[in-house]
Protein backbone atom coordinates (compact mmCIF):
# COMPACT_ATOMS: atom_id res chain seq x y z
CA UNK A 1 0.00 0.00 0.00
CA UNK A 2 2.81 2.49 -1.32
CA UNK A 3 1.55 6.29 -1.12
CA UNK A 4 -1.41 5.45 1.25
CA UNK A 5 -1.31 8.23 4.38
CA UNK A 6 -1.92 6.41 7.71
CA UNK A 7 -2.13 7.64 11.13
CA UNK A 8 -1.15 5.99 14.10
CA UNK A 9 -3.16 5.58 17.32
CA UNK A 10 -1.97 4.16 20.35
CA UNK A 11 -5.09 1.95 22.32
CA UNK A 12 -3.58 0.43 25.29
CA UNK A 13 -0.19 -0.28 25.20
CA UNK A 14 -1.12 -1.34 21.45
CA UNK A 15 -0.33 0.81 18.27
CA UNK A 16 -2.90 0.47 15.31
CA UNK A 17 -2.72 1.68 11.96
CA UNK A 18 -5.87 3.13 10.64
CA UNK A 19 -6.01 4.85 6.75
CA UNK A 20 -7.12 8.45 6.80
CA UNK A 21 -10.44 9.53 4.47
CA UNK A 22 -10.31 11.70 1.78
CA UNK A 23 -12.96 14.49 1.09
CA UNK A 24 -15.37 13.49 -1.45
CA UNK A 25 -14.06 17.15 -3.39
CA UNK A 26 -10.29 16.08 -3.42
CA UNK A 27 -7.82 16.91 -6.15
CA UNK A 28 -8.06 12.84 -6.62
CA UNK A 29 -11.28 12.28 -5.82
CA UNK A 30 -13.59 11.57 -9.17
CA UNK A 31 -15.62 14.76 -8.86
CA UNK A 32 -12.94 17.49 -8.79
CA UNK A 33 -15.02 20.20 -10.15
CA UNK A 34 -14.02 19.54 -13.79
CA UNK A 35 -16.76 20.21 -16.45
CA UNK A 36 -15.68 18.33 -19.79
CA UNK A 37 -17.91 19.12 -22.96
CA UNK A 38 -18.83 16.72 -24.75
CA UNK A 39 -18.94 13.89 -22.33
CA UNK A 40 -15.67 12.19 -23.13
CA UNK A 41 -12.25 13.97 -24.52
CA UNK A 42 -11.80 11.78 -27.35
CA UNK A 43 -15.06 12.62 -28.73
CA UNK A 44 -14.32 15.93 -28.68
CA UNK A 45 -11.33 15.62 -30.32
CA UNK A 46 -12.86 13.62 -33.79
CA UNK A 47 -15.91 16.07 -33.65
CA UNK A 48 -13.40 19.48 -33.28
CA UNK A 49 -10.06 18.54 -34.39
CA UNK A 50 -7.39 21.47 -35.63
CA UNK A 51 -6.67 18.55 -38.09
CA UNK A 52 -9.25 17.19 -40.14
CA UNK A 53 -12.98 18.65 -40.23
CA UNK A 54 -14.52 15.65 -40.59
CA UNK A 55 -18.22 14.62 -42.23
CA UNK A 56 -20.31 14.04 -39.39
CA UNK A 57 -21.05 10.08 -38.19
CA UNK A 58 -17.79 8.88 -40.50
CA UNK A 59 -16.79 6.21 -38.78
CA UNK A 60 -20.65 5.52 -38.32
CA UNK A 61 -20.60 4.01 -42.46
CA UNK A 62 -20.77 0.16 -43.63
CA UNK A 63 -18.52 0.54 -46.59
CA UNK A 64 -14.67 1.12 -46.06
CA UNK A 65 -14.51 2.52 -49.39
CA UNK A 66 -16.67 5.73 -48.65
CA UNK A 67 -15.30 5.54 -44.92
CA UNK A 68 -11.91 5.95 -46.71
CA UNK A 69 -12.93 8.44 -49.65
CA UNK A 70 -14.55 10.82 -47.21
CA UNK A 71 -10.95 10.49 -44.35
CA UNK A 72 -8.97 11.62 -48.07
CA UNK A 73 -11.00 14.17 -48.83
CA UNK A 74 -11.39 15.64 -45.57
CA UNK A 75 -7.48 15.56 -45.39
CA UNK A 76 -6.78 16.85 -48.50
CA UNK A 77 -8.89 19.84 -47.74
CA UNK A 78 -7.60 20.57 -44.44
CA UNK A 79 -5.30 23.50 -44.39
CA UNK A 80 -4.50 22.62 -40.73
CA UNK A 81 -3.00 19.71 -40.34
CA UNK A 82 0.56 19.05 -39.52
CA UNK A 83 1.35 16.25 -41.47
CA UNK A 84 0.48 15.14 -45.10
CA UNK A 85 -2.62 14.08 -45.75
CA UNK A 86 -2.01 10.05 -45.96
CA UNK A 87 -1.15 10.35 -42.36
CA UNK A 88 -3.53 12.52 -40.90
CA UNK A 89 -6.46 10.78 -42.63
CA UNK A 90 -4.55 7.54 -40.90
CA UNK A 91 -3.74 8.68 -37.51
CA UNK A 92 -7.49 10.05 -37.02
CA UNK A 93 -8.75 6.48 -38.09
CA UNK A 94 -6.63 4.67 -35.80
CA UNK A 95 -6.81 7.26 -33.10
CA UNK A 96 -10.83 6.46 -33.30
CA UNK A 97 -10.34 2.79 -33.24
CA UNK A 98 -8.06 3.15 -30.28
CA UNK A 99 -10.33 5.57 -28.30
CA UNK A 100 -13.29 3.45 -28.72
CA UNK A 101 -11.39 0.28 -27.19
CA UNK A 102 -13.20 -2.76 -25.94
CA UNK A 103 -16.80 -0.91 -26.20
CA UNK A 104 -16.40 -0.92 -30.33
CA UNK A 105 -18.62 -3.69 -31.84
CA UNK A 106 -16.54 -6.72 -33.51
CA UNK A 107 -18.06 -6.23 -37.22
CA UNK A 108 -17.65 -2.17 -36.69
CA UNK A 109 -13.98 -2.71 -36.00
CA UNK A 110 -13.31 -5.26 -38.81
CA UNK A 111 -14.83 -2.65 -41.12
CA UNK A 112 -12.47 0.08 -40.00
CA UNK A 113 -10.03 -2.44 -39.83
CA UNK A 114 -10.58 -2.78 -43.79
CA UNK A 115 -10.57 0.95 -44.17
CA UNK A 116 -6.55 1.18 -43.35
CA UNK A 117 -6.05 -1.01 -46.30
CA UNK A 118 -8.50 0.86 -48.77
CA UNK A 119 -7.49 4.25 -47.45
CA UNK A 120 -3.53 2.89 -48.69
CA UNK A 121 -5.36 1.67 -51.73
CA UNK A 122 -6.74 5.29 -52.56
CA UNK A 123 -3.45 6.98 -51.69
CA UNK A 124 -1.48 4.87 -53.79
CA UNK A 125 0.61 3.33 -51.22
CA UNK A 126 0.52 -0.29 -51.65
Amino acid sequence: MAGRKTATRKTAGKSTQKPTTRKAGSARGKSAGKKLSPKRWSQRVTEQSDALDLRQGVFKLTDPRKIAASLKRSAERSSRRKAGAYRSALSMLTFYINRAGKGLPKTQRERLERTKGELKRQFGRE
